[in-house]
């Protein structure tokens, strides 16, 4: 009978094979941006994603078409291109093609501001005009970019987190005009639409409280239909348009004629491009923090706003306003807890088939705003949250830091809440200070520096050291 080899004393044995750990033959775990879901799921959370956000553009071309008077077919034709133009520029930012898109769940939309003087611009110079202001604000982004990535140092969480939380509010002051519509206007605040409003987000909770699962994460979806439906039942949702016109409506390219290049004209949306790289800026690294995935700022932001300017160049092409990253999915993301980049991307595909698809074009746009500005509010006040939550890592009990936060949110918020209150000022003047979120996010970032890196030079020169101890709280 053999026996085992027995080791013989005084002589090195040579290291015996080990296998190999498991987590050594493991592939790396995927971060829940990059994971690919079921295709049946992830086609659910994108439609919901789209439900949310369709009727943001619906809404800012049926303004253009209203106060410039656009025909009906013109008004289709630009309804079209705007839900193509958002599916691109969702599939850009959320893949995230070479240097553009920072590959973060991100939606796409005609922007709030950037429209209205996209309007002013066609009213005093011609619709060519805008288009073209439209264009060499595309541009002039890109020409300015590699500065405002040195200055993205000077934006702490301090400051982007003031700057969302006025982006919050802002938001949740647009979904409540969809519910109320705007003081003066004949139909503010009818008891029906305050009704669907608010029952709207009662569904929702509803759904987020009796269930859990996939059922949960559509909560946001579920609710938008539940509140539709009880519309329906009130005679509020009118179907009957909805099956007019052809099957497919193309975008056609310079719906207006060639555009035309003015400089001068231009300038007021050049200068708000500023303040949209600032708010790009906050919506990067809270969309990051809500997915819970770690960026590069100066690599990242930067992806965000060359994806931004990239669609904001072909949107010009097709007639519309600049296009700019929507925080209405963020919260969507936060609420749901679906954080894949995947979801985005589909929900891009599916408003470029929304798109060419003119029936379900017509058939989303029936859907009351009242029941849409409901589901809206929930979204965009989580969005709030997430600033509050930000601010809360921030350090607030230093007495300075609370102090740059409140200035900055007082004078934010000031064009937010009375709205007019800069009328009497120069017209560029007047662009600049009306967008609360450019106001607070320079506001913070210069009180930053004021008191967290000018003021502590300024006392350790002056001051024994219990003094500047004191001093710095």
């Amino acid at each position: 009978m053999s026996r085992p080899h027995q080791p013989l004393p005084g002589i090195e044995q040579p290291p015996a094979q080990q296998e190999p750990p498991l987590s050594a033959t493991r592939p790396p775990a995927v971060h829940p941006v990059d994971e690919h879901r079921p295709l049946g799921r992830i086609l659910l959370f994108g439609i919901q994603h789209v439900l949310v956000m369709a009727a943001t553009p619906i809404s800012a071309i049926f303004l253009m078409s209203a106060t410039l008077r656009l025909d009906a077919h013109l008004t289709v034709n630009l309804l079209s291109a705007a839900f193509v133009l958002s599916g691109v520029g969702s599939l850009i930012q959320s893949l995230g093609p070479w240097k553009f898109g920072p590959r973060l769940p991100f939606v796409m939309l005609p922007g709030g501001a950037p429209l209205v003087l996209f309007l002013a611009i066609a009213g005093q110079h011609g619709l060519p005009t805008a288009c073209g202001a439209v264009i060499l604000t595309a541009l002039f982004t890109f020409l300015v970019l590699p500065l405002f990535s040195r200055l993205l140092a000077f934006f702490p969480g301090l400051v982007i987190g003031t700057m969302i939380v006025i982006v919050g509010v802002n938001l949740v002051k647009v979904g409540a005009v969809l519910v109320t519509g705007r003081p003066g206007e004949p139909g503010f605040a009818q008891p029906s639409n305050l009704l669907l409003g608010v029952a709207t987000i009662g569904f929702t909770v509803a759904f987020y409280l009796l269930f859990s699962g996939v059922v949960r994460q559509l909560a946001v979806m579920l609710g938008l239909l539940a509140g539709t439906a009880l519309a329906a039942v009130l005679g509020r949702v009118h179907l009957g348009d909805a099956g007019e016109g052809g099957l497919i409506g193309l975008p056609h390219l310079m719906p207006f004629g060639t555009p035309r290049f003015d400089l001068l004209a231009a300038l007021p949306l050049m200068l708000y491009s500023l303040a949209s790289m600032a708010e790009a800026t906050g919506q990067t690294v809270i969309n990051a923090q809500a997915v819970g995935k770690e960026i590069d700022r100066r690599v990242d932001v930067p992806k965000t706003v060359r994806g931004d300017a990239l669609t904001s160049l072909f949107g010009g092409f097709f007639g519309l306003p600049l296009m700019v990253t929507s925080g209405e999915n963020i919260g969507i993301v936060r609420v749901t807890g679906v954080r894949s980049r995947f979801v985005t991307a589909t929900a891009g595909v599916a408003l470029i088939v929304i798109g060419f698809l003119a029936p379900v074009t017509r058939a989303i746009s029936v859907i009351p705003s009242a029941v849409v500005g409901g589901t809206a509010m929930v979204v965009f006040a989580v969005i709030t949250v997430l600033g509050v939550q930000m601010l809360g890592r921030s350090d607030l009990d230093r007495h300075t830091s609370t102090f740059v936060v409140a200035v900055a949110l007082a004078l934010g918020l000031l064009p937010i809440l009375v709205p007019g209150v800069y009328g009497g000022f120069p017209p560029n003047v007047r662009i600049l200070l009306e967008s609360g979120v450019a106001v607070g996010a320079f506001v913070a970032a210069v009180l930053n520096v004021l008191f967290h890196h000018v003021r502590p030079g300024v006392v350790a020169r002056l001051s024994p050291a219990p003094a500047r101890a004191e001093s710095d709280r």
